[in-house]
């Protein structure tokens, strides 16, 4: 998914699983590792569109 271009409804589910699973993980940083593979992109694409 990360060389393709993600609609922003998509870009919007992934932040909000982010901060809304943030609390199940150490650091945001451990959040984005664990929750991009899940929905097809990198951690670094995730962390960019979270920042």
């Amino acid at each position: 998914m990360s060389n393709q271009r993600c609609s922003p409804e998509f870009k919007d589910k992934a932040i909000r699983m982010v901060f809304d699973h943030g609390a199940d993980y150490p650091s945001q940083r451990a959040a984005i590792g664990a929750i991009s593979p899940k929905i097809g992109c990198t951690p670094e694409t995730l962390r960019s569109w979270v920042r």
